[in-house]
């Protein structure tokens, strides 16, 4: 089995929602009819934009994707992140306090949508999904129950891209997470990977998946990458289609596609 991806042309726009920066992309055919949610937090010091690829992809399969512009972000070449908001302490001291403004950000977002004129007609947040990478997916899982001070109600399902899991090893927050779960990785990013593949993976309830890469680095899941595209938006899509929109289960969920060394799943 193969995947190919057309070229996708999801309509993007940069606004506001709930008082946060935002980049919102949706389907390009037009049809905005009570769409799944699907909110993206990006990595430190990167860009809602960073994974257009994989953001506009998921919004042409028909999701409202929404990506907000956290305070550690580097996009703006105008504002340099603080000093302060560099994650140097050690993973393992780490708690519910460390970039918790993220999870707040997501949080308003999703408030926002449910006031906002031009959305609440059109995002039915009841269908309600996160993706992040990297630190952005120490958000969602932090979301996702990860921190329990922090948990989102509602939430469907949870990819998590190469996430930084560290900071839940000593907490075993990982056994908390409530929402299916896939996690996304890459055998060359070892230090990202080997916590999900030695302690995350096994802590994470089922039902979840753990998809790895044979020739992923870091940056696959961003526009800077150029490896395993298509299978990275084929395994997303599949997940979110099942879990979020209840759609029939697509083979892809259990077939290891070109590029993937390792699919497992309970």
């Amino acid at each position: 089995m193969q995947l190919t991806s057309p070229v996708h042309a999801a309509e993007e726009q940069a606004t506001q929602i709930g008082g946060i920066e935002v980049v919102v992309w949706s389907p390009a055919d037009g049809d905005h009819r009570k769409l799944a949610v699907v909110l993206f937090s990006h990595a430190l010091f990167m860009c809602p934009t960073q994974s257009r690829y994989l953001t506009s992809a998921i919004a042409d399969a028909g999701y409202l994707v929404i990506a907000p512009r956290h305070a550690d972000s580097g996009c703006n070449p105008f504002v340099w992140p603080s000093f302060w908001r560099m994650s140097m302490k050690p993973s393992l001291l780490w708690n519910d306090r460390d970039y918790r403004d993220r999870a707040d950000d997501i949080r308003s977002v999703i408030d926002g949508l449910r006031e906002d004129v031009r959305y609440r007609s059109i995002a039915d947040t009841e269908r309600l999904a996160l993706i992040g990478h990297s630190l952005g997916g120490y958000t969602v899982l932090g979301l996702g129950g990860a921190w329990p001070s922090w948990r989102l109600a509602g939430v469907r399902a949870i990819v998590a891209l190469t996430p930084y899991s560290m900071p839940f090893q000593l907490s075993e927050g990982l056994r908390r997470v409530t929402a299916p779960t896939m996690y996304q990785i890459g055998t060359l990013d070892p230090t990202f990977a080997m916590p999900i593949e030695h302690f995350g993976y096994e802590e994470t309830p089922a039902p979840k998946y753990l998809v790895e890469f044979s020739a992923a680095t870091h940056m696959a899941w961003t526009d800077f990458g150029i490896s395993d595209r298509d299978a990275i938006i084929g395994y997303s899509i599949a997940f979110l289609d099942f879990y979020v929109r209840q759609m029939p289960e697509a083979p892809a969920l259990h077939v290891a596609l070109p590029g993937v060394s390792s699919l497992r799943s309970e």
